[in-house]
């Protein structure tokens, strides 16, 4: 595998990733957690997401061809899922407010819902990582190329969340809430653009 091909992956998988995307919804979602915290949040998500896609790297088209199941169909649940959870970032109450209600406890589940899972390990990012290591098609040695062209997506995507904090600081638990809904909102549009895809390719529409 040619460096412009790995480098045509890390840019797709970027894409699909979105790390700077998901640097609004990991300020949302840890706001009002102390810096020591958001640090643990960011580390656990990013290993989570990572752990998840490469399972999906190396089993997932096995699991889904298996069950017989399109990989359009799983894009579009996928979809419906992110849109669900976009609805609770729009209407629901915000994010700050729900952990200010939270006197103490473990804060894991932040990490795995929604940062981990639909944020960075989307059905998007689940489904380009099939795609790219199609074993029909791509060698063993290829796919190793992609998983480590993931790999540092993910790294990158920590190193964001790292610098966070301090764009926490600067915009307030107000301006925290305002990105929440605001990527409500463009979490709902992605869902509903995976949708259409994949009814798209589903029906062969061109």
């Amino acid at each position: 595998m040619d460096w412009d091909t790995v480098l045509k992956e890390f840019i797709s998988l970027w894409v699909v990733i979105d790390p700077i995307g998901s640097v609004p919804v990991f300020i949302a979602v840890t706001a009002g957690l102390s810096a020591q915290q958001q640090r643990g949040v960011a580390i656990r998500a990013t290993v989570i997401a990572a752990a998840i896609l490469l399972f999906f790297l190396v089993g997932g088209q096995i699991l889904l061809e298996g069950v017989n199941i399109h990989l359009e169909a799983f894009q579009i649940a996928g979809g419906i899922v992110l849109f669900l959870f976009a609805l609770t970032m729009i209407f629901g109450e915000s994010k700050i407010e729900e952990e200010k209600k939270q006197i103490s406890g473990s804060h894991s589940h932040l990490a795995v819902f929604p940062l981990a899972v639909p944020s960075l390990a989307s059905p998007g990012a689940m489904l380009a990582v099939v795609m790219l290591t199609d074993n029909h098609r791509y060698s063993v040695p290829e796919q190793l190329f992609t998983a480590g062209a993931m790999l540092a997506v993910l790294a990158s995507t920590l190193i964001l969340f790292f610098l966070a904090a301090p764009i926490q600081r600067l915009i307030g638990d107000s301006g925290a809430s305002i990105v929440s809904r605001v990527m409500g909102l463009v979490l709902a549009s992605v869902a509903v653009d995976n949708v259409l895809r994949g009814l798209s390719s589903y029906f062969n529409l061109g």
